[in-house]
Formats: structure tokens, C-alpha cells, sequence
């Protein structure tokens, strides 16, 4: 199972995978969350839809579609502590400890160490960054899985057929 960070859903929706130019992309998506390989958690879709753009009204079609994972059980929660215990622990400058701790990303980690999933994300790990808290980082201080978008398309052997 794989979880995605919103930073995978602003990318491709910015940058790589437009709605108009690469309507496949967000089809496969779809098609492997049906399949169950593929979600994302609450408090991500609770962060996307706080846009006003055509990512943020794909989003709202699939709120309540299973898409979006709840994380209110007992071991997700306990995970959060611990990360939570971990980030305040930890050398971050002041400022970005409560930046992160107050978003989805400690969810999403989490989350996927109570089921075994791997985080997808667009961020790197940097062993020096202290200006910001990095979903990398915990990951590897957790034992979480994380591999970027282009890897998820990689080890789901994705294809993508373009039409002239």
C-alpha cells in the first residue's frame, strides 16, 4: 500500500501531470486506489481542499469515497505521539517543529507505519536540514517506507500512452 502526500497531487497537478494535457495520470490513480494498492489519509484531503482550482474539486469528488483514510484509531494516534516526541526532540529550528506537527505529514507517517504502507512524497532527505522538519527524515528515524512519485509509477509498472 502506498499513501500520498499532497505535495504528490500539487506537483503533478502544477507541473507534470496536468488535468488538460495528461487526463491518464489522475485515471490511474483512481483505478489503483480502487484496487487498494493506493490511498491518502484525512488530513492530507483536509489540506487540498483548502484550494480553490480544479485539483481541489477533484479532491471534493472523492472526499467520502474511501480515497482518504481516517487516522482516529488507537495505533495511528500512538505513532503520532511518538513522531511527535521525536520532532520536539530533535534539533529543528523552533519555528519548524510546530509547522510540521501541525499539518498532515506526521499523520501520513503514522498512518502508513500502522499499516505497513510506504509514503509517497516529493520531498528528499537532507541529514542537515533543521529549518524544516522533512517527511523523509521521520520516515527513516520511524523505519518508514517513502519512495517519490516517479518511483510509485515505477514500482506499479505505470504506462502512459500519449496521442498525437
Amino acid at each position: 500500500m502506498y499513501l500520498l502526500d499532497a505535495n504528490v497531487f500539487i506537483e503533478a497537478k502544477n507541473f507534470y501531470y496536468r488535468f488538460d494535457t495528461f487526463p491518464g495520470f489522475w485515471e490511474w490513480l483512481d483505478a489503483v486506489q480502487t484496487e487498494g494498492h493506493l490511498a491518502s489519509i484525512e488530513p492530507i484531503c483536509d489540506e487540498l481542499l483548502k484550494g480553490n482550482d480544479e485539483l481541489a474539486a477533484w479532491i471534493k469528488e472523492r472526499k467520502d469515497s474511501g480515497w482518504f483514510l481516517p487516522v482516529d484509531d488507537a495505533e495511528t494516534q500512538q505513532h503520532l505521539g511518538q513522531i511527535a516526541e521525536w520532532v520536539m526532540a530533535n534539533p529543528f529550528k523552533e519555528a519548524a517543529k510546530p509547522e510540521f506537527l501541525s499539518g498532515g505529514d506526521p499523520w501520513l507517517i503514522a498512518k502508513a507505519k500502522t499499516l505497513g504502507a510506504t509514503v509517497v512524497t516529493q520531498e528528499t532527505f537532507d541529514a542537515q536540514s533543521r529549518k524544516k522538519v522533512k517527511i523523509p527524515n521521520v520516515c527513516r528515524a520511524f523505519h518508514v517506507p517513502y519512495i517519490n512519485s516517479f518511483d510509485l509509477l515505477r514500482q506499479t509498472r505505470a504506462t502512459f500512452t500519449l496521442r498525437a
